[in-house]
């Protein structure tokens, strides 16, 4: 893994995803600590397409991403996220959540399995 070339792809996400270098660094320095989330982030970085071996209690970054867009529909339809038209910031927020996931687990689980979408009949 080319460390410099990580960072600087990982600048220019952020760049992309409207975050700042505050952000960039933190994401980097938290990425790098996570050998596992680590080779999965450079998996796409190389191939655009996820490895989806970097697993948190199961849970993947394709499994993150898909329940960001499941909690976020309301939001998406107003587009007050800043990522309905903005792919680059879905990944990079997935990316986030995973390694933040890596660290307490059960409230990211409870959140996935709990705070869904409300587009179903009877949803509360």
């Amino acid at each position: 893994m080319n460390t410099a070339e990580t960072e600087s792809f990982i600048k220019e996400l952020c760049s992309y995803a409207g975050e700042n270098d505050v952000f960039a660094r933190d994401f980097y320095e938290r990425l790098i600590e996570d050998e596992e989330i680590c080779r999965e982030f450079v998996y796409y970085m190389e191939h655009g397409s996820f490895a989806c071996k970097a697993k948190v209690c199961g849970y993947t970054v394709v499994d993150v991403m898909i329940w960001q867009i499941d909690h976020f529909k309301a939001w998406l339809d107003r587009d007050t996220t800043g990522t309905k038209q903005n792919g680059d910031r879905m990944l990079l927020l997935a990316f986030d959540t995973l390694l933040k996931m890596r660290r307490e687990p059960e409230k990211y689980i409870q959140k996935m399995q709990s705070e869904t979408g409300t587009d179903f009949q009877d949803k509360y």
